[in-house]
């Protein structure tokens, strides 16, 4: 009897992790061109960053501090963009949106790599101002593409496809970011990283004909009708009552609609600010930690350790999503958050390799847990015709957070982990603890939140 009863929970236990992958592998032409599409985008959105400020020393004659200054204004600048321009999509619709938003990178891709052979180098020189006219480029696509990608989602998933429809795009996203570790360094050395800038501006190219083709007019209607084959009655009385709207109606509605105006949506995302100050120690502290206080093979590879993220975040988080996919999403934001920041602990014992990998595994886990349930969060709480604007207001306290942490990392890093010390006189074990007690203050206030969130956010708006 207790053997048929185990069969029986092993096999639901496999049902639960199989089911969402079949029902996702069975969605829309449009959804395939969707992750196609942001694969490709991630590939070439972090090949290109991962270089951007080697690029700046090497071929526009920069210093240290002003290649920085160059790598963030392209970071923060993205996130702001989302902020102004992720309304684009439900104003013109994801194809559109798309399919714009590639336009404005390849543009900003190709002045960029031809940006040294446009002029004098080193600081506000001619190469120097064409590069950041064609950042400006990518800055523009970038605060585009994104928002209207996970519309993209929300439109072409139904209540069974959606949790892992916005799981692969993460996942996705996190393989383009491991993939050029693997293809950009043979490149590199051939042609040069403005060789490499120019293969990258032909995957552009692709991307586009990606979308293009496989993203066609009919393939999105056929996905958003199949998505409504799902849906109440009520939600397709309120597509009739939108597209009868006439544009002052439209912008009386979004105004009075408008997530700024919403508190618990604003406590929401500044709440997660916390945590996600660890996404940000990833190449603020970790590149430097594991150089300095370590010896040996740790401090050898380093770059090995700080990149295994991406890639664990490509295998766990569609597992990770498929076995929790019934789960409420708000109470696995509260786990998610705190099954990221409590690993932040185990590297206050000290640099070691076993506390190292148990942070970066754990962590990631955590990663998998939340961060998908949050873009899903953010896209259900929308109201309709909204998405885009949330999805982009939702992205700026990760602006924030890579502002403000980046203002006393380094303090951090000169105080407990100094590179003229060996590693034995450092005191990382209270850098770390400090960041713990930082990051676990995430899901403290969404477990004390819940009542007042529930009350707020109890409908889907698909």
């Amino acid at each position: 009897m207790n053997s048929n009863n185990e069969k029986q929970g092993m096999g639901k236990i496999v049902n639960e992790l199989v089911q969402p992958f079949i029902d996702l592998a069975h969605t829309s032409r449009a959804l395939f061109g969707l992750n196609l599409s942001y694969v490709i985008e991630g590939l070439v959105y972090f090949g290109i960053v991962g270089l951007l400020a080697i690029f700046f020393n090497e071929y526009i004659g920069l210093d240290d501090i002003d290649a920085g200054r160059m790598v963030g204004f392209q970071t923060a600048g993205i996130t702001i963009a989302m902020l102004f321009l992720g309304a684009t999509v439900d104003w013109i619709g994801v194809r559109k949106a798309i399919l714009i938003s590639l336009f404005f990178m390849l543009a900003g891709r190709i002045v960029l790599s031809m940006s040294p052979q446009l002029g004098g180098t080193g600081i506000w020189g001619t190469a120097h101002l064409f590069s950041m006219l064609g950042i400006v480029g990518i800055i523009i696509g970038y605060g585009i593409y994104q928002p209207a990608a996970y519309a993209g989602v929300k439109q072409f998933t139904n209540s069974k496809t959606s949790a892992m429809g916005y799981a692969m795009l993460y996942a996705l996203m996190n393989l383009g970011g491991f993939i050029p570790a693997v293809i950009q360094p043979p490149l590199r050395k051939s042609f040069g990283i403005d060789g490499v800038f120019w293969f990258y501006s032909a995957l552009t190219v692709v991307g586009i004909a990606v979308v293009a083709v496989v993203m066609s007019k009919r393939a999105i209607a056929d996905a958003i009708k199949e998505a409504k084959e799902t849906e109440t009655e009520v939600v397709e009385e309120d597509d009739d009552i939108m597209s009868k709207m006439t544009a002052k109606e439209k912008l009386s509605y979004y105004m009075k609609n408008f997530p700024l105006r919403d508190l618990r949506f604003l406590y929401f995302i500044f709440i997660l600010i916390p945590v996600q100050t660890l996404f940000a120690h990833n190449w603020l502290t970790l590149p430097l930690y594991t150089s300095r206080a370590f010896e040996g093979f740790v401090s050898e590879n380093f770059d090995f350790f700080v990149n295994l993220n991406p890639i664990l975040i490509f295998i766990l988080t569609p597992i990770v999503t498929a076995l929790t996919a019934k789960k409420n999403t708000y109470t696995m934001m509260i786990i998610g958050t705190f099954v990221m920041a409590s690993p932040t602990f185990i590297l206050a014992l000290g640099p070691n390799i076993n506390t190292l990998m148990a942070y970066l595994v754990i962590m990631t886990i955590g990663e998998a847990m939340w961060q998908p349930r949050f873009l899903q969060w953010v896209a259900e709480i929308a109201p309709k015709n909204m998405t885009g604007i949330y999805m982009g207001i939702g992205q700026f306290p990760w602006f924030l957070t890579k502002v403000v942490t980046s203002l006393y990392s380094g303090w951090f890093l000169m105080n407990y982990c100094p590179e003229d010390l060996a590693p034995a006189q450092m005191n990382t074990e209270m850098m770390w603890l400090i960041y713990g007690f930082i990051a676990i203050i995430s899901p403290i206030g969404l477990f004390l939140a819940k009542g007042w969130m529930s009350k707020g956010f109890k409908t889907k708006n698909s």
